[in-house]
């Protein structure tokens, strides 16, 4: 490419960036703000033309300067995005729930893509392909070594397009080619419902996209035909979505024209205070939510709200902490931003933001809100809650943590290889909620293990090294270099033992992971209500009446 051209070139691209940039900044600078603003620009848009000349190699223009934008909003919070015109689809996908595709989730290892799952009546699944196939070709193009994210963009496309797939399969040595047509993949925000006794009913919401209320009011009146006369309401690990659908979830369970959620920003446009505008499926049924640390944004709006209404009783572990409300804005060449505009505070008039990203610490990190800014409000039946930290649960439950040679299992995909294996091997399971890994197979998993050269540290490892290190470092190793050797026995231990002390653990793993392929998403959700704890705590207090009225100081 010639100077010209390259200068050229980049000449419409910093103009590009240009504008974007001023898109970020277009409110609240002062003159001294217009004057930095002005000279940062240029000596941006200079660094960039040297770059372009004078690196030693070539460099992709629009690549390093989405990075260089992404590294500025993440320096403000991990919820300011920028998306450029080739990741739209993405965006849409996070409001919709929906996108042009095959339905398959996909993941790398070191070097070869791997279906992940496929989608339940979708082209990927029904053409055949399995999780645990290595993707070899999308169209002619060879995907090997390639990054999940630009696989992805080819396996996407238009509804009703040919595209057509070389895999390989591992377990028969088999290379195949899968031709199909994309559809419209639409995920579902309520993957699971049903009853779990004769008058408790339990939904799982996963999602907050553009058709959560609707699949929740659906769920919610199937229930009742079946005479639910509670209902659990699951949003553990949900990360939110859409602000409007939790004000119309939780609208099914208090009156009309209830405050749910207020906003408030830096301009006067982004603070407005929303109510609850349909008439409720049901203001009398006793509800439990399950919530976790994962429960974050809109999930914490649903849960937050209805516990400050004293609607519902709160079970699991503190949540997220995320109060932050985001508005879209649309960039010249049909780019947008997803920018943090407001907070967000619930009925009480306390905000969960748990980090403050404003003031940072020394080393940039992000520091939590302190305990003595934390603030005491009162719910609508004078319960004391606090602000800044999540939604905290009425009833807590403690977290199981994971054994060091799950968590090892999990990571390095043994578990995930394991279940493709065993799908080979069986055509079909019992039902999700039956299935079970019997000692047979436990024993067939742990043969399968010696072939795996399993190696894996424990904190206590970790621990101990580093002991050994500072106490070598200070020159007290030899003094307690019997204490340590005795100590290094003691802590040694091996796959087999580990497989044995941690049996009931794995066996689970196994299980969740091989009913998923015969289930799907659905199946899974129905095999973790299984002797789950913070379902059995929910059934536990549903049947209570007089303890779940006096958590939520209700009047006998």
């Amino acid at each position: 490419m010639s100077i010209f051209k390259s200068r050229k070139k980049f000449r419409s691209i910093t103009i590009a960036v240009t504008i974007i940039l001023f898109s970020v900044v277009f409110i609240g600078f002062d003159d001294n703000d217009d004057f930095d603003l002005a000279k940062n620009l240029d000596i941006y848009q200079t660094l960039i033309r040297e770059l372009r000349l004078y690196y030693v190699d070539d460099i992709q223009s629009a690549k390093v300067i989405t990075t260089s934008i992404d590294e500025m909003l993440e320096s403000l919070d991990p919820y300011t995005v920028y998306y450029p015109e080739s990741k739209i689809e993405d965006f849409k996908f996070l409001t919709t729930g929906q996108y042009g595709g095959i339905g398959a989730l996909i993941r790398k290892d070191s070097l070869n893509i791997i279906i992940e799952s496929v989608y339940e009546d979708y082209p990927a699944e029904k053409a055949g392909i399995r999780p645990g196939d290595i993707l070899k070709m999308v169209e002619k193009k060879h995907v090997k070594n390639v990054d999940t994210e630009d696989v992805s963009e080819l396996l996407k496309g238009m509804p009703n397009t040919d595209v057509t797939l070389q895999i390989f399969r591992p377990y028969t040595k088999e290379t195949l080619s899968f031709s199909m047509k994309r559809e419209t993949i639409k995920v579902k925000n309520v993957p699971f419902y049903n009853m779990i006794n004769s008058e408790t009913g339990y939904i799982k919401l996963t999602g907050f996209t553009q058709t959560a209320y609707e699949e929740v009011k659906e769920a919610l009146k199937e229930l009742k035909k079946k005479n639910a006369k509670s209902l659990i309401l699951d949003l553990r690990g949900n990360p939110g979505g859409l602000l409007i659908e939790s004000v119309k979830i939780v609208s099914l369970f208090v009156d009309k024209g209830t405050d749910v959620v207020s906003t408030k920003g830096k301009m006067k446009q982004w603070n407005q205070s929303l109510k609850t505008k349909r008439q409720p499926l049901d203001t009398e049924m006793d509800l439990v939510v399950l919530v976790n640390r994962n429960s974050a944004s809109a999930s914490e709006i649903v849960s937050g709200a209805l516990q400050d209404l004293d609607r519902a009783v709160i079970i699991g572990q503190r949540t997220y902490g995320k109060g932050l409300v985001q508005t879209t804005r649309n960039l010249s060449y049909n780019a947008k931003l997803k920018i943090t505009t407001a907070k967000y505070y619930i009925p009480s008039g306390r905000c969960i933001q748990a980090l403050d990203y404003t003031h940072r610490n020394t080393d940039g990190s992000v520091g939590h809100v302190p305990d003595s800014l934390i603030t005491e409000f009162k719910t609508k039946n004078k319960r004391v809650v606090y602000d800044g930290g999540g939604i905290l649960p009425d009833i807590q439950v403690k977290v199981k943590n994971i054994n060091p040679l799950s968590k090892y299992l999990l990571l390095n995909f043994v578990i995930f290889d394991y279940a493709t294996i065993y799908s080979y091997k069986h055509d079909s399971i019992v039902k999700a909620t039956d299935f079970k890994i019997s000692d047979k197979e436990y024993t067939h998993f742990s043969e399968y293990l010696e072939n795996r050269n399993i190696k894996y540290e424990t904190r206590t490892d970790k621990a101990l090294k580093a002991f050994v290190k500072s106490s070598k470092d200070e020159l007290y190793y030899s003094k307690l270099k019997n204490e340590i050797q005795q100590l290094q026995n003691s802590l040694k231990h091996d796959v087999s033992g580990d497989l044995l002390l941690f049996k009931d653990d794995i066996k689970k793993l196994l299980a969740r992971a091989i009913v998923q392929r015969y289930y799907y998403n659905s199946g899974l959700v129905e095999y973790g209500l299984k002797n789950n704890t913070e379902i059995l705590e929910g059934i536990k207090i549903l049947s209570d009446k007089k303890r779940f009225n006096k958590i939520l100081k209700r009047p006998e």
